[in-house]
């Protein structure tokens, strides 16, 4: 149908990872492989192996989810949501819950993933510091609407009080 040649375009990292537990790395990112193409078993076998090696996984492919740390989880959730060569990947909160070096690396992933496989990201996140590494540009809903948007550079001048607090800008404007 429509609605899943639309689905194909667009790759999904959880913000969990969401991968499956009773299957190994390999067979996590072949899934939507298994799924949705008709490729020999050695097509897909060489296409995983590619694209875990892009997702700095290279020999991980037998390890179970239990067996890896939260930043191979992403990597592997990432390979899943890229396998499929889709147009636009959707992240949500790609960073919550890992320590600054595991952020800083995820965001690396994200901005080579970007350049590599020339795609869109969008991300979701209340990170703001990660968000002003990686994004080229950033809008903020607040109460389900849009009440900013523009460049990291735009949004650090911004007049807007609930921006201005979420980022961390100081008002020094005197009432």
């Amino acid at each position: 149908t429509a609605l899943v040649a639309l689905r194909k375009k667009f790759g999904m990292l959880f913000q969990g990872a969401a991968l499956f537990d009773s299957l190994n790395v390999f067979e996590n990112v072949a899934f939507p492989l298994l799924e949705h193409t008709k490729l020999s078993s050695g097509e897909i076998k060489e296409r995983v192996l590619k694209t875990l090696a892009l997702v700095g996984l290279h020999g991980m492919e037998r390890k179970m989810p239990s067996e890896l740390s939260g930043g191979m989880k992403k990597r592997a959730g990432l390979a899943r949501a890229i396998i499929l060569e889709p147009e636009v990947i959707l992240y949500d909160e790609p960073t919550t819950g890992l320590d600054p070096i595991m952020t800083d690396s995820v965001d690396n992933l994200i901005l080579n993933m970007q350049q590599k496989l020339k795609i869109t990201s969008v991300v979701i996140s209340h990170d703001i510091k990660s968000a002003f590494n990686i994004a080229d540009q950033i809008a903020m809903l607040h109460n389900g609407k849009v009440i900013e948007a523009g460049t990291p550079r735009e949004f650090r001048s911004t007049r807007n009080q609930v921006v201005m607090g979420f980022i961390g800008v100081e008002d020094t404007v005197e009432l």
